[in-house]
């Protein structure tokens, strides 16, 4: 008789054929990709700093045996002290305690999450521990989400005292709770029953993508209705009617603007150009041209001075400089494996966008969100950068207004979509070909990696990073052609 586990739970909350995988047949799933691990790693990084508050804990080592772990747990709470990652099975029903607290008779219970704020997935969690602990005798007073304070900032050692907020979730866990011996009885069925038929459904990706999620939706035909622009709820409620494709949504559907587009051109067979607004794009632009994309890289728990929680932190650019004659230059930075990247980054970009003429960027608010953060922490170079800023031009706007529309975007204004579709190019053949994998290749780096391995691997960094800023100067050009 398999048990019910608190990720086993969770999982069943979003989906039953997932969850008869994660209990079943476990080798059959996906690997983790290195992002989804590294997130992983985190949460366990920040778990164990949170049990630092708690000075006089016990902890149940994870690495011991699953009945050892039950008992030891029974023995610590013997003893009236905070306990760690206490084991406590009852029903068929197993759940890990991050944190066990002790008041009087009773206890409280603290969930530990590498994240800025509760959620609500965070809830289910610990309403599944709640409903465990209390049909194996303990009587549980308060819940708790212990979770990183965004707006603790990182001065000398880490003072785990700021880093952590401490909310009261026992309310919302007492709702959370309501049905849940039922929800219980379910998935208990289903993982000890034969594997349930796979289904999509609104919750695939929600909170988390299912990692099934690839197989259970590759019957869908192109161009489908999972595809219009901001229109889950609306795709769902058509896939219930049996509308499938984007050219079979019938006349009398509530479409959106770009959704009335999408529809005319998979029923046509055409691409959606508005050569007026695009027209209205390009006389924005003032030569010489910088296209300019940055990468940066975030933990959860700070690694230096005057950052905080999950902060992006700079540490490379790609900058293609277009003259009016068409004439390219190419800068590029990689930051130092080692110490804070913020101050030579920006001494670098500083030399590189030197003079006038538009700063060409793709989803404006990142890049200025960074740039912000960089003249704050560093104000001397305050003048200059808000010189920059007041010169970003946004190219994602074409895109995002659908001035431009191919259906090979598939619903999407992110440049990997738009490239291929506008260009014809793609990052195939790129050993880093998505802005995760550059930030987890630089944090590679000042872990400790060979010197050849780091070699390669800012080649690659800068590969990826060129690529984007090559890729704004490829599709001005076409939007060029287009209207011309």
């Amino acid at each position: 008789m398999a048990l019910l586990t608190k990720s086993r739970y969770v999982i069943g909350l979003q989906c039953p054929t997932y969850l008869w995988m994660a209990t079943n047949d476990k080798k059959s799933l996906p690997e983790p990709t290195e992002s989804e691990k590294h997130i992983m790693d985190q949460g366990t990084g920040a778990g164990k700093l949170a049990t630092k508050v708690f000075p006089k804990g016990i902890n149940i080592p994870t690495d011991i045996g699953f009945m050892e772990n039950i008992h030891a747990t029974k023995e610590a709470l013997k003893k009236g002290k905070p306990v760690f990652e206490a084991g406590i099975m009852a029903n068929k029903c197993y759940s890990r305690a991050d944190i066990l607290i002790p008041v009087k008779d009773k206890w409280d219970v603290i969930e530990v999450k590498a994240t800025t704020k509760v959620k609500d997935e965070h809830i289910d969690d610990v309403a599944f521990q709640k409903f465990v602990y209390e049909m194996a005798g303990l009587k549980i007073r308060q819940c708790y989400l212990m979770h990183l304070n965004k707006e603790y900032v990182r001065k000398g050692k880490i003072d785990v005292e700021q880093l952590f907020v401490k909310e009261n979730i026992t309310n919302d866990v007492k709702k959370a709770m309501g049905g849940i011996e039922d929800r219980v009885a379910k998935m208990l069925k289903i993982i000890n029953s034969d594997k349930p038929k796979a289904k999509i459904h609104y919750y695939c990706d929600k909170p988390y993508k299912c990692p099934l999620m690839k197989d259970c939706w590759d019957f869908l035909p192109d161009e489908n209705v999972f595809h219009l622009s901001r229109g889950r709820k609306n795709a769902f409620d058509l896939f219930s009617q049996g509308v499938v494709c984007l050219k079979d949504i019938p006349m009398h559907a509530k479409l959106t603007d770009k959704q009335c587009v999408q529809k005319d051109c998979a029923v046509n067979g055409c691409v959606r150009v508005n050569k007026i607004g695009i027209k209205n794009f390009l006389k924005k632009l003032k030569y010489p041209l910088y296209h300019l994309d940055f990468e940066t890289f975030s933990l959860a728990v700070p690694l230096m001075d005057g950052t905080k929680c999950w902060q992006q932190i700079p540490f490379q650019y790609s900058l293609h400089v277009e003259d009016d004659a068409g004439h390219l230059e190419h800068h590029s930075f990689v930051a130092s494996s080692e110490g804070d990247p913020r101050p030579e980054f920006a001494e670098y970009l500083k030399k590189a966008l030197k003079g006038e003429g538009s700063i060409v960027v793709y989803n404006k608010s990142f890049e200025k969100m960074i740039l912000t953060q960089l003249a704050e922490f560093l104000p001397k170079h305050k003048d200059w950068i808000e010189d920059a800023i007041s010169r970003l031009i946004d190219l994602y706007d074409v895109f995002k207004k659908f001035d431009y529309y191919n259906p090979k975007q598939c619903g999407s204004a992110s440049i990997k979509k738009v490239l291929p579709a506008l260009v014809g190019k793609d990052y195939s053949g790129l050993n880093i070909s998505k802005g995760d994998q550059a930030s987890l290749s630089f944090i590679k780096m000042r872990q400790g990696i060979s010197k050849q391995e780091e070699i390669d691997m800012r080649f690659d960094l800068m590969d990826y990073c060129g690529q984007d800023t090559e890729a704004m100067v490829w599709i001005i050009q076409e939007l060029r052609k287009l209207i011309n």
